[in-house]
């Protein structure tokens, strides 16, 4: 059926499948049809064109569902110009034709739709028919926005048996049960990150765009070799200062019931108020840094100066009280207006030379993934069963990965030792006692406490792995540089970190199987609504403002009627006013 011709005799499998055969050929052959006669055992059709005649007509075979063309009169004589709006092209044949890319790409945006079915079949559809079919093919794949709520419970129990230890709470408002917070974290998470990531955990928000919109945040931590750890994530209806302190305090419930002591952290974010707040009041005893993506593109925005971020980034990696107050003249210079903007955020928060925590070098947070992004438009059970099918496959993956690995330390911080370690080479050492050294380059005299693991460069203290001039003293003395590489960078940690599995979690229909009936089904479990605030319906509006515009004067508008200014002639109303004048005095 590729060229989408009939001949008598032709068979197909059952009325359906004939149905769907010759809307196929309309649409292609763009005519439309008027359809005579059709139910379980006939079909008779024409063109719908007046003077065309074009007939066919097909009947189902005796004791088998097969469906064969009796007759096909005619030849088109209408010129199959039908290419705008074809009645044929309904919503539930497009919602057939996106269905399997639906599935292979979760953003399949409505104007792809237009494009695709217009280039296969040459006819044009609106925008907002491929929008409807898009809303309902992603709903027949992954099921309803209102079962994704009602099914949350049960979801989270299923969550929690099969992985042992995992944390997955659904928590609900007013009397009504209305949908409030999400949180989870899965026990391969909380014992990786204790056991091997580095003490830093990145906070974020994402907006979601499913029917009931909400936000996914999400703790994010860094492993040995540099990669996103995800720790846990939660989904609320609204982002707000509750929402930060209610989500935090989850983490640290989570982390608390794992570990003995609870770790030294540093948390990198935004810098909301309600981030600080909620980590101030939950973990009050780490450090908590600005993310330098988030501060870089602010001062972008605001500013439309590439020079500007560049300097910022060069101000933040400075690790010479001089080197930064250098990178802020130039800032000054470059714009006194950015430098004044800058103030607002102390240099504590950002820079690396006057931040008290360890940061390891990383400045940003880097949590909003792709694979994150992708799964924004589905229906909130999808979102989990994405960051989980993920997580399973990375958690795999690295653990396969790293089996390869026959180094102290990870690739990433094994390229940066050996890099040092060449440098340390051409330098000249002079040793103070059994731990200070004085180091001697080209360029300039540092010096180097190996029992305090410092050094007046102060490479050594912000990443965590010795600098060219403490290799230089260590192997003066005989030592193994790598044994003054912090833990977190060892390729044992970054084994520890994916040491456990993320254990499957068995689909809707296999529920039953594993001892637990769905809530629909259960009069005691509790039925989750969706929140009350929706998405409203039809495409965002966005408000765009043309730069060139703001300092453009505004056109005024002269009347040639009256000569008044602030209306045209076709909406004066001289008229009317002189005709209110005249009837005054018969008021009196």
């Amino acid at each position: 059926m590729e060229d989408h011709t009939f001949v008598v005799g032709q068979e197909f499998p059952d009325v359906k499948a004939f149905r769907n055969a010759i809307k196929e050929a309309a649409i292609a052959q763009h005519f439309e049809l008027r359809i005579v006669k059709s139910d379980l055992i006939r079909y008779f059709a024409k063109c719908a064109t007046e003077g065309c005649p074009w007939r066919i007509r097909a009947v189902k075979l005796p004791n088998a569902p097969t469906f064969t063309i009796r007759s096909l009169e005619g030849t088109h004589t209408c010129g199959k110009n039908a290419q705008n709006g074809h009645h044929q092209a309904s919503m539930d044949w497009i919602v057939s034709f996106i269905e399997e890319r639906l599935r292979d790409n979760i953003n399949y945006k409505p104007k792809d739709i237009l494009h695709d079915i217009h280039k296969q079949y040459g006819i044009i559809i609106p925008y907002k028919q491929a929008w409807c079919a898009k809303e309902r093919g992603l709903a027949a794949i992954y099921g309803s926005s209102e079962e994704g709520y009602c099914m949350l419970p049960t979801f989270c129990e299923q969550i929690k048996k099969t992985n042992p230890g995992s944390i997955a709470e659904v928590f609900t408002t007013g009397a009504d049960n209305r949908f409030q917070r999400l949180f989870i974290s899965f026990h391969a998470s909380i014992c990786g990150f204790l056991s091997g990531c580095l003490p830093i955990v990145g906070l974020g928000g994402i907006q979601l765009k499913s029917k009931y919109l909400g936000t996914l945040l999400s703790a994010t931590a860094f492993d040995a070799d540099g990669g996103l750890f995800p720790l846990a994530f939660g989904i609320v209806d609204t982002e707000n200062d509750d929402s930060w302190i209610w989500f935090l305090s989850e983490l640290h419930k989570a982390l608390e019931m794992n570990s003995e002591k609870m770790p030294q952290l540093t948390f990198l974010s935004d810098g909301q108020k309600g981030t600080l707040d909620a980590v101030r009041r939950k973990f009050p005893n780490s450090c908590h840094a600005f993310c330098m993506r988030y501060l870089s593109e602010s001062i972008s925005k605001e500013f439309k100066n590439s020079r500007l971020v560049h300097l910022l980034w060069k101000a933040a990696y400075a690790t010479t009280t001089t080197a930064f107050k250098e990178k802020m003249a130039e800032i000054e210079e470059a714009s006194p207006e950015a430098a004044k903007w800058i103030q607002q955020f102390p240099p504590s928060r950002w820079a690396l030379l006057y931040f008290e925590g360890t940061r390891y070098g990383h400045l940003s947070s880097n949590i909003e993934d792709r694979w994150i992004l992708d799964a924004r438009e589905l229906p909130i059970i999808q979102v989990v069963e994405q960051i989980h099918n993920k997580l399973t496959s990375e958690f795999e993956d690295r653990r396969t990965r790293s089996h390869s690995w026959f180094s102290v330390l990870a690739p990433s911080a094994e390229t940066r030792m050996r890099e040092v370690i060449s440098r340390a080479s051409t330098y000249q050492v002079l040793r103070s006692d059994e731990v200070e050294f004085e180091v001697i380059s080209a360029e300039r005299s540092d010096i180097v406490n190996i029992g305090k693991h410092s050094c007046s460069c102060r490479d050594w203290q912000l990443y965590g792995i010795p600098c060219a001039h403490a290799a230089a003293a260590i192997m003066s003395c005989r030592k193994d540089v790598y044994a003054f590489a912090e833990k977190c960078f060892t390729v044992a940690s970054y084994c520890e970190a994916y040491s456990e599995e993320i254990y499957p979690i068995p689909q809707k229909i296999d529920w039953n199987k594993f001892g637990e009936a769905p809530s629909t089904l259960n009069e005691d479990a509790q039925v989750v609504r969706p929140p009350k605030f929706r998405r409203p319906p039809g495409r965002p509006e966005k408000k765009r403002i043309c730069v060139e515009e703001l300092n453009r004067e505004k056109h005024t508008v002269h009347c040639s009627r009256c000569n008044q200014t602030g209306h045209y002639k076709t909406t004066c109303k001289a008229d009317i006013m002189k005709g209110i004048e005249q009837f005054e005095p018969c008021r009196i």
